[in-house]
C-alpha cells in the first residue's frame, strides 16, 4: 500500500479543492445575480446541475440522482481497485485518481444539493453558444480521462515497437 498512497493522495486534494471552489462560488453568490462576468470570454456563474454532463437528464423528474451517485460510487470503486492493483503505472494511476477525486467531489454534491454545483462558463464573443458550466470535478474528471486515454496510446506503441 506504500505505493498507492500518493494515488489516493491526489484523489483527496481534488475533492478538497473542489469542495473549496464549491464553497468560494456559493459564498460568493449568496444573495447576488446569480452571473458575474469576469472576462470577455469567461463569466463565474452559480447553476444547480441536476444531470450528468452537459445536463444529461437534468429535466428528470429526480430519480437521476440516486442513480448518478451509485454509477460514480461504483466508478470510484474500479478506479480505486485498479490503481491498488497497478500502483508503478503512473500515468494510468494518475488518470484514475483525477477521476476518482472527481467523481467524489461531485457525489457530495448530489447528496448535499441534489444537483453539481458548476460555476465556470467559457464562450466566444458571445455569439455563440457558451459551454456548458463545469466545475473543478469535471476538470478532473476530462482530465483523467485524456490521461488513461495518452496511456492507451503510450501502452500500444510500446507493444508495437517491442521485439516479437
Amino acid at each position: 500500500m506504500s505505493r498507492q498512497w500518493r494515488w489516493f493522495a491526489l484523489a483527496a486534494a481534488i475533492v478538497a479543492a473542489d469542495q473549496l471552489a464549491k464553497w468560494a462560488v456559493l459564498d460568493h453568490f449568496a444573495g447576488r445575480e446569480p452571473r458575474a462576468a469576469v472576462t470577455g470570454f469567461f463569466n463565474l456563474v452559480l447553476v444547480c446541475n441536476k444531470g450528468a454532463a452537459f445536463s444529461f437528464l437534468a429535466d428528470a423528474p429526480g430519480w437521476q440522482t440516486p442513480l448518478f451517485v451509485v454509477f460514480a460510487l461504483a466508478a470510484a470503486g474500479l478506479c480505486g481497485t485498479l490503481i491498488v492493483r497497478n500502483p508503478g503505472k503512473r500515468l494510468f494511476c494518475a488518470g484514475l485518481a483525477l477521476i476518482v477525486g472527481g467523481a467524489l467531489g461531485n457525489v457530495i454534491d448530489r447528496l448535499r444539493f441534489g444537483c453539481v454545483v458548476d460555476y465556470l462558463d467559457f464562450y466566444i464573443l458571445d455569439k455563440w453558444p457558451h459551454w456548458p458550466a463545469f466545475n473543478v470535478a469535471d476538470s478532473a474528471i476530462t482530465v483523467g480521462a485524456l490521461l488513461l486515454i495518452l496511456e492507451g496510446f503510450i501502452h500500444h506503441e510500446r507493444r508495437a515497437g517491442a521485439p516479437s
